[in-house]
């Protein structure tokens, strides 16, 4: 593989992490609505069936190579971040 290979491997992998970056933010702001509307209702923040749910979708889903384990770590960190941002975002700020 050449150095011009190499460029465009990474500039194509730059441009993933863009379109990644875009559909987390996208996946933040449907958070805060559905904290907005958890909260209203009186519902809890943690829903342990719900995750369990999601680690089962994508991990049935997931064509590879990522490992089902490694799809379920990426997602934990990404519902730890959904839930650091309902509570701060909606659940805190109802509170002040």
């Amino acid at each position: 593989m050449n150095k011009k290979d190499i460029n465009k491997i990474r500039e194509q992998i730059d441009e993933l992490d863009l379109k990644l970056l875009y559909l987390l933010n996208q996946r933040a702001e449907l958070v805060v609505d559905l904290a907005t509307i958890k909260h209203a209702d009186g519902k809890k923040l943690f829903d342990p069936s719900r995750e369990k749910d999601i680690f089962v979708r994508i991990t049935e889903k997931n064509p590879g190579p990522l490992a089902p384990d490694a799809v379920v770590r990426l997602f934990e960190r990404i519902i730890d971040e959904s839930r650091r941002i309902e509570r701060t975002e909606v659940y805190d700020r109802k509170k002040a």
